[in-house]
């Protein structure tokens, strides 16, 4: 499908946000000429959506940066849902690259993703992680149907239109912005454009891994 088809099709809003001013310079240069991206400088609960991102851990413990303050906001029953699911979908761990959905009780946002950037809490910079969360939440979202709730069996796209995420890695992760806000836009090249093209030798493979990492 022609890309320009696709997005129109998937009708996807993404909201980039950031705190941080090298971040919100970063998505501004990487991402900002995409017509159904905005970036935001500030607070990422600024801005109402249909979802939140939650960049955790594998296992959903969400006790530091974005992950307590979705805790603080939408109550702590919010990581036992997301470790409940994690529990019986992902066979107790959501590695990274996968990414799941849950209901948040709130009017404002009533979905979080959660899509982990880490399978413990450590420095990733020299990965890819933030490409590979990045491709999971927009693949949940284009391609997924709810797994269980009020919505179970209906596609997520359906009911996901817009979506809010902050940085991904750069945390306690430490990726530089613009590393981060690079993947991301290969990501959303790949998935919401659909640019992707299956490899033809493990030589294109290494080339483009090595250049997301720059």
């Amino acid at each position: 499908m022609p890309t320009d088809l696709l997005q129109k099709k998937l009708r996807l809003q993404i909201r980039l946000t950031s705190i941080d001013e090298p971040l919100f310079q970063a998505w501004e240069r990487w991402c900002g000429d995409l017509s159904f991206v905005s970036v935001h400088r500030g607070s990422i609960f600024d801005h109402d959506a249909d979802a939140i991102v939650s960049p955790a851990n594998s296992f959903g413990f969400m006790d530091g940066g974005i992950d307590r303050l979705c805790l603080e906001r939408f109550g702590n029953v919010l990581q036992d849902r997301v470790q409940t699911q994690i529990q019986q979908d992902h066979a107790g761990e959501l590695l990274v690259g996968a990414a799941m959905i849950v209901e948040t009780d709130d009017a404002e946002i009533p979905f979080l993703i959660a899509a982990p950037t880490m399978r413990v809490p450590m420095p990733v910079e020299n990965s890819i992680n933030a490409f590979l969360a990045a491709r999971a939440i927009f693949l949940l979202i284009r391609d997924s149907v709810f797994p269980s709730g009020q919505h179970a069996g209906e596609p997520v796209r359906e009911h996901v239109k817009t979506v809010l995420l902050t940085g991904l890695c750069t945390g306690v992760g430490r990726m530089p912005a613009v590393q981060c806000a690079r993947q991301v836009r290969a990501a959303i090249e790949d998935v919401v454009l659909g640019k992707f093209q299956f490899p033809e030798t493990t030589s294109q493979i290494r080339k483009r891994h090595d250049r997301l990492k720059k």
